[in-house]
């Protein structure tokens, strides 16, 4: 089954890092949007998250705040 998985980001961000380490290394395929420079993206992370803070993961609507595993993996079926 192919998730829709979406993660706001920054560059500094190191649990954004991880959230896109732990993808890569599980071969997990996901949009990066960097809202420190795409307004846009970040409006939208706002407006589904209601949190300026990043990494937000966006998988098939829905929203984690943060980089946690165990509901990162749930909603995968992981």
């Amino acid at each position: 089954m192919m998730n829709n998985i979406t993660i706001y980001t920054t560059p500094s961000c190191i649990w954004c890092k991880r959230a896109k380490n732990y993808f890569n290394e599980n071969s997990i395929a996901y949009e990066e949007k960097d809202v420190s420079v795409d307004r846009i993206a970040a409006n939208a992370m706002i407006e589904k998250s209601g949190q300026r803070g990043v990494p937000v993961i966006d998988i098939d609507g829905n929203i984690i705040v943060g980089f946690d595993k165990v509901n990162i993996d749930k909603l995968l079926g992981l």
